[in-house]
């Protein structure tokens, strides 16, 4: 079955679902919270900064009761809960309280990582340059919280049929399959929730669910426009010294993504499968914040085989 086409970024409503962002202080995980409640969802989201307590990513402003209050602005209900997702006391509290005030859970997005500050550390080094420490920290930030999660929240995600599970990476299965991601901590962090996405779609298929790997492109992350010293508004000031930046992305492109997914009553033909924003809006007919329809992971792809590849054709 064809599902119509939404040319708009208004998907149907998601009004009565229940959705766990899980990795909602900033960035991605705040942009798919956001885009949920406005579709009318209901979000629980997570994270450890707070406004009292800072993280190891140490960005003080960016905090989950801040994205809880944006989801309710734009027309859902956000409820924050502080959580470290490697501690599964503190997952299994989270799901019991989702358990207890709603009785159900149609959407979890295990987006946990704040691992950056170590990728920048250990960019393109061997494994004997790696301090080992943080080797092992990217590991636990990006597989191991996800497990915790998965492991926690699946059989309220399995209680009524239809359930999404959304494992958010950095990379799609075609293109991590065959580069080397900056170094092997780092790639096996980003491969293995593609891996997840696949097994876990087997397992909710049982009852109707869908699992999905999900990667924006080139994001346009807070830290990402920090490091380039730009802002959200002036970001484009950033491709006269990386022109390839041209082809980046808003954290509202994937956030769209996810809605739309969430939307969609056939989205199970997309079970276990590993999808990026900029595939998903071609599909769905969703834009980025200022109205374009970037394809970073096809720009990206294209550009190695073709040094004429403009970023014109991909945006």
């Amino acid at each position: 079955m064809t599902t119509e086409k939404n040319e708009t970024n208004a998907p149907r409503s998601l009004r009565g679902r229940i959705c766990l962002v899980a990795g909602a202080t900033r960035g991605a995980g705040r942009a798919i919270a956001v885009q949920l409640g406005a579709a009318g969802a209901t979000v629980y989201v997570t994270g450890r900064t707070t406004r009292e307590k800072v993280s190891e990513v140490g960005r003080p402003t960016e905090t989950i009761e801040e994205t809880a209050e944006l989801v309710t602005a734009a027309g859902g209900e956000g409820v924050a809960v502080p959580t470290d997702h490697l501690e599964a006391d503190q997952v299994k509290a989270l799901v019991d309280r989702i358990d207890r005030e709603r009785g159900r859970l149609d959407v979890l997005v295990n987006d946990v990582w704040g691992g950056e500050h170590l990728v920048v550390a250990g960019f393109g080094k061997k494994i004997s340059e790696v301090e080992l420490a943080d080797g092992l920290r990217m590991l636990e930030l990006g597989v191991k919280t996800h497990l915790i999660t998965s492991a926690a929240a699946v059989p309220l995600l399995l209680r009524h049929p239809g359930g999404l599970l959304i494992e958010v990476t950095d990379g799609t299965q075609e293109y991590n399959a065959t580069r080397y991601r900056e170094n092997v901590f780092y790639d096996l962090a980003k491969n293995a929730p593609i891996r997840m996405a696949f097994g876990l779609g087997k397992e909710l298929a049982e009852s109707g669910g869908t699992a999905v790997a999900l990667t924006p492109g080139w994001l346009r992350s807070e830290q990402m426009l920090d490091h380039f010293g730009v802002t959200e508004e002036n970001w484009r000031d950033a491709a006269e010294k990386l022109p390839d930046f041209a082809v980046a992305e808003s954290p509202v492109y994937v956030g769209r993504a996810v809605a739309a997914l969430a939307a969609d009553p056939d989205r199970s033909r997309w079970n276990g499968r590993s999808l990026s924003s900029g595939q998903l809006a071609k599909e769905y007919g969703f834009t980025d914040a200022d109205g374009s329809r970037p394809d970073a992971w096809g720009f990206i792809i294209a550009k190695e085989t073709d040094e004429t590849a403009s970023v014109d054709d991909y945006r």
